[in-house]
């Protein structure tokens, strides 16, 4: 027997999802504990050995790895919660973090936020001015050196930084990603002098051509290496104290694991690893399903996510933005809000209602929690609205209070707006699904698609109370709540479902027609990169897949384009192929005749990625068959439940999740009661349970 555990560790919950590959999967949830979030996995792990009956020691030496997602860095970064560094450049280079390349004003701004000029500002530096130092070398674009290294000029910036309190060091050089020796040897130098000092290097960390985002992604991941290395490795050495017998995998940014051993040394590339758990485990289901087009959402206690899934494969980005600066990171690309169950409803300067961004998190959480929060949030409006059962949630296990939600909408939101406590809270409803549907519009109309074409999955444990309504708001038709024995631990689903995925990139610019000698021998050194970091994983892959792509643009414009490239070798055909695929996915994403073909083509980036695929991935169990459509035997009673304010308080229908079975259908509306869920059936719409226990949310006809 082996298992398989993925563990999400969101701001409110840690949730465990645990396979055996023979059709065995138990999920857990448990609060997530911050500032020490390893506490909260040891809770969600010893809830899995619970379900199965064994002693958690028993249950981890079974173990064939863990597959672990975390927000912790992302949360660091974005909060700018993260220590002090040194940033080590060429002399004349280093105020490009500080020019931050004229884009500081708006990378990452909203419309609205860039029509407001005055409020703008560009006070977000990544360094300290004294903790940023120069030293003298100087390599070529072609990667030759023309002013050797001044190792004594390095010694001493070093010494300045660990006497400034400096315990780690970013080293971003000029064009360092056509020659890293300078880099390396300033590595070196450092370890000489202080071994213990966290060192990392742009041309293993992003190398990439413009030099800006170069230094940012560099300096970030080396404010996160340090404490995700510090975690990781008292997380692990805890596993093994209870003797897990297999490796610590970390998700990453690209839908793909790493070990933990090798996740900080890039440490910027887990800063999406919790986001892009959802897409995974929708592209896992989907194929069980038969969904080749999925608009993947995942609400939490803290954040509202949305992936897209095209043709059957995840959607990528080859950079993100974080806090104003672009970031060099291959992800699958996933947008977020601040609207998840915890988000705190509030009234802005117009007496307008809000929601989010801020969460009142795990703690001290909704105010229904009894916990000493006093702000509404979502989980309170939902709770006054019906739709949550004032028992509890977790099978009753988390308390809840209806009379302190109550209170905290009367006071924050009713009172100044001169509603009932009811219409309050049916406002905030409202406005959460129609929030939440604009990043669904916004995510799938402007990337070109037609959502009618898309099937929405909704997870997580606020969004399955949402979704039949935040469907609606972009046209889409259909809705599949994933159930089963994952519920709202959908994510942790995806990171057991995760095979270990390694990408490597670099930058060679030159303009097409480009050499196939040259091409290939990108690609070989790049996939020889990948290969043995794939042997370092201390894992038996069932097989090893390798992509490549090379990132294009026309000559002169700045928007570069992923274009794949087929392997073996390589003649002048398949590279003009190339660029025909490139020139139509550009037509595809910025509109027909927006290229201009005959300014020239231009290739920038090459990428490896390479997939270990691991020996077994984890499918849901199928349910038991109903004798017919009528889903009596699970219906438990009825209470009053607003889902519209224009309709009020209304009988509805309550169902124990565990009493049905597939081919049950429920009109709504109607509330589903899930132990780490709620799934709201709204009017006008049919739910229907599928084989493998998932809930499919049907528009009605009429």
């Amino acid at each position: 027997m082996a298992y398989v555990i993925g563990v999400d560790v969101g701001g409110t919950f840690t949730d465990a999802v645990l396979d055996d590959g023979n059709g065995l999967v138990v999920a857990g949830k448990a609060p997530s504990t911050p500032p020490d979030y390893s506490e909260g996995v040891m809770d969600v792990l010893a809830v899995l050995a619970e379900q199965l009956g064994r002693p958690l020691d028993d249950m981890l030496a079974d173990t064939h790895h863990i597959a672990h997602g975390t927000t912790s860095s992302l949360n660091a970064l974005v909060m700018n919660k993260v220590p002090d560094v040194g940033f080590l450049t060429t002399k004349g280079h280093r105020d490009s973090i500080y020019i931050m390349n004229v884009e500081g004003r708006y990378l990452g701004r909203s419309p609205e936020q860039l029509q407001n000029v005055m409020a703008q500002s560009k006070s977000h530096g990544l360094v300290d001015k004294r903790h940023a130092l120069e030293v003298t070398e100087r390599v070529d674009r072609d990667g030759r050196v023309i002013v050797n290294l001044d190792e004594d000029e390095v010694c001493a910036a070093v010494r300045t930084l660990l006497d400034q309190g400096i315990s780690a060091i970013a080293v971003s050089l000029l064009w360092s990603f056509r020659n890293p020796t300078h880099e390396q040897r300033i590595r070196d130098i450092v370890h000489e002098i202080d071994p213990t000092v966290f060192v990392s290097l742009s041309s293993e960390v992003s190398p990439r051509i413009r030099e800006f985002a170069r230094n940012a992604t560099t300096i970030m991941s080396t404010q996160i290496g340090p404490g995700l290395r510090d975690y990781l490795g008292e997380l692990e050495g805890r596993l093994r104290e209870h003797q897990l017998a297999g490796p610590l995998l970390v998700m990453q940014s690209n839908g793909g694991a790493v070990a933990a051993s090798e996740a900080p040394g890039n440490a910027i590339s887990t800063v999406g690893s919790v986001l892009t758990g959802g897409v995974v485990g929708s592209v896992s289901l989907g194929r069980q399903l038969g969904h080749d087009n999925i608009i993947a959402t995942d609400a939490g206690g803290t954040t509202f996510l949305v992936g897209l899934v095209v043709d059957g494969e995840p959607v990528r980005s080859s950079t993100t933005i974080i806090n104003h600066h672009p970031i060099n990171v291959p992800t699958l690309e996933v947008h977020a809000i601040g609207a998840g169950g915890g988000a705190i409803a509030w009234l802005d300067a117009g007496g307008n209602l809000q929601i989010g961004p801020h969460s009142a998190q795990a703690v001290p959480g909704p105010a229904c929690y009894g916990q000493g929060g006093t702000e509404p949030t979502n989980t309170d409006a939902n709770l006054v609205l019906g739709i949550l059962p004032e028992r509890g949630l977790l099978g009753g296990r988390k308390a809840l209070d209806i009379t302190k939600a109550r209170e905290a909408i009367r006071t924050r939101i009713a009172e100044p707006l001169g509603l009932s406590v009811e219409d309050a809270a049916a406002a905030i409803y409202a406005v959460q699904n129609a929030q939440t549907g604009d990043l669904l519009r916004k995510t799938v109309v402007e990337a070109g698609h037609d959502p009618r074409n898309f099937i929405v999955y909704a997870f997580g444990g606020s969004g399955p109370a949402h979704c039949g309504l935040y469907a609606q708001e972009i046209g889409a038709s259909r809705v599949v709540v994933p159930l089963g024995q994952v519920a709202s631990a959908f994510s942790a689903y995806g990171l057991a479902s995760s095979d270990i995925v390694l990408a490597k990139e670099l930058s060679d610019p030159a303009a097409m027609p480009l050499d196939p000698a040259r091409v290939e021998q990108n690609f070989k050194v790049l996939e020889e990169q990948v290969r043995d970091q794939l042997d370092r994983q201390g894992l038996h892959f069932a097989s090893i897949v390798m992509e490549r792509e090379i990132d294009m643009r026309y000559t002169m414009q700045l928007a570069e384009v992923a274009t794949p490239l087929p392997d073996g070798s390589l003649t002048s055909t398949e590279i003009a192929d190339a660029a025909e695929a490139f020139e139509k996915k550009y037509a595809d994403l910025y509109g027909k005749d927006s290229g201009f073909r005959e300014a020239g083509i231009q290739a920038i980036t090459y990428r490896v990625r390479g997939t270990g695929v691991l020996p077994f991935s984890p499918e849901l169990p199928e349910l038991a068959v109903a004798d017919s459509a009528d889903p009596s035997d699970a219906h438990v009673g009825m209470r009053k439940v607003c889902l519209d304010g224009r309709r009020g308080f209304v009988d509805t229908d309550i169902y124990d999740y565990a009493r049905l079975r597939a081919g049950h259908v429920i009109a709504g509306p109607a509330v589903i009661e899930v132990p780490t869920t709620t799934v709201v059936i709204p009017h006008d719409t049919t739910g229907e349970i599928d084989r493998l226990g998932n809930l499919t949310i049907t528009v009605d006809q009429a």
